[in-house]
């Protein structure tokens, strides 16, 4: 009698467990800079510079550290470290190269128990409903990570930034008991094969092109450009919203906490409707068209912000909702578009060095516009500038082959095995 295929189990429990991992902590993170910026007395750009700076020192686990050990030994120890840096953020004083180096143990626990460690176990469960099985997880970081957004305003004005803090640190040990008693490596673990099937059935794909051939393709370049600018641009908007909120007239401390929480809830709901949406319309449509459409409506979302002011609650649920659908859409793109340009055995080559990229891009950015905020007293210059980049990646884009030359090979490929056969 066939066993029941354990996968979606697994899809289920990765929902909750990235969600706990990556969802409470980076979408709420943000919530406390101006806190530290009152009560530690840093600066913008001080508060901003410790992800960037983490980002470039842990840049080289993913490749050298993640792909020795089981994904779920890797979620268990990133969960802990994650619980150990928020609970590091509610305890530091005002030294700054200790709120650094916590920062550092944060992007290590994120790169332990993050997108990749759950990205390979959905990838050794399933070949042909993947897409699938990988949208429904990535829906738990917008689901999971809004019920922090709910949750941190009334932590915060209860017991004081601080306990808050202490309390999400602690909460990534409820994704423990699923990564112990649910969460399996593989299929093999169970004595199961890929999306239920009674025996292996390996993929079959081209060949891996080289990093030599992706680097020297106009194609990678125009997509790492794209993606860098558009991720960039997001990143700038998520870290500093609460700021640009302030200067555009929320100055009291509770309007300013229920506004960041309208439009962050928001936004990661909205996020969710576009990593759903987003594979059906890349399967009926141009991906190249859909990807640009994305990412000219993040474009079209600052100046949104910059318009938000109290008594404005409509340009508010515009820009959340419109930036939140941009939002997701976009992380979900970026690997489709790979696998369609470069092919599917190229994919984790090309996305070695697009992920690193990416990651610079979405840490560094924020920090610069700090400094523009700073140096020129309010965000009409620094969020100009986000406009300009988010601008950058659509046109990046858009000039993308709408016909790769991978897709042109198989093309070719498939009308020879059909004059072939006859």
């Amino acid at each position: 009698m066939k066993t029941k295929f354990y996968g979606w189990w697994v899809t289920a429990a990765a929902f909750v467990t990235f969600g706990f991992a990556v969802g409470i902590p980076y979408y709420n993170i943000s919530f406390f800079y101006d806190y530290f910026e009152k009560s530690l007395g840093w600066s913008k750009s001080q508060i901003t510079f410790g992800f960037p700076l983490a980002a470039l020192l842990t840049l080289w686990i993913g490749p050298l550290v993640i792909p020795r050990y089981s994904p779920r030994k890797l979620i268990l120890v990133g969960t802990a470290m994650t619980c150990i840096a928020l609970v590091g953020f509610g305890s530091m004083g005002g030294v700054l190269w200790v709120y650094y180096g916590i920062w550092v143990i944060y992007m290590v626990g994120y790169f332990f128990s993050g997108p990749i460690p759950h990205q390979l176990m959905v990838s050794n469960w399933f070949r042909k409903k993947r897409g699938t099985a990988m949208g429904i997880v990535y829906v738990g970081v917008g689901l999971i990570g809004s019920l922090g957004s709910l949750i941190v305003k009334p932590l915060t004005e209860n017991f004081g930034w601080q306990t808050a803090l202490i309390i999400l640190g602690a909460m990534m040990f409820l994704a423990w008991p699923l990564v112990l008693l649910v969460l399996k490596d593989r299929p093999s673990d169970v004595g199961q094969f890929p999306d239920g099937a009674l025996e292996a059935a390996p993929e079959v794909a081209a060949a891996p092109v080289s990093f030599g051939h992706l680097l020297r393709s106009y194609p990678f370049w125009l997509l790492m450009i794209g993606s860098v600018c558009s991720i960039g641009s997001i990143g700038a908007v998520n870290f500093h919203m609460k700021f640009v909120f302030r200067d555009e007239g929320f100055v009291q401390q509770e309007i300013l906490n229920s506004t960041w929480r309208t439009a962050s809830v928001l936004i990661l709901w909205s996020s969710i409707g576009g990593r759903l949406s987003i594979g059906y319309m890349a399967d009926k449509f141009s991906k190249k068209w859909v990807m640009f459409a994305t990412y000219f409506i993040v474009a079209a979302t600052i100046p949104l912000l910059m318009r938000v002011r109290p008594g404005e609650d409509m340009l508010l649920y515009a820009f959340a909702v419109l930036f939140g659908f941009g939002m997701g859409a976009d992380y979900m793109l970026i690997p489709l578009m790979a696998a369609e340009q470069f092919g599917v055995n190229s994919l984790a080559r090309a996305m070695a060095v697009i992920l690193p990229m990416n990651t610079i891009g979405q840490t560094w950015f924020p920090y610069f516009v700090s400094i523009l905020r700073d140096n020129f007293g309010s965000y009409r210059i620094a969020m100009g500038t986000v406009l300009g980049v988010a601008i950058l990646g659509a046109i990046a884009i858009f000039l993308l082959p709408r016909q790769s030359k991978f897709d042109e090979t198989l093309r070719l490929q498939d009308a020879r095995r059909t004059a072939a056969s006859r």
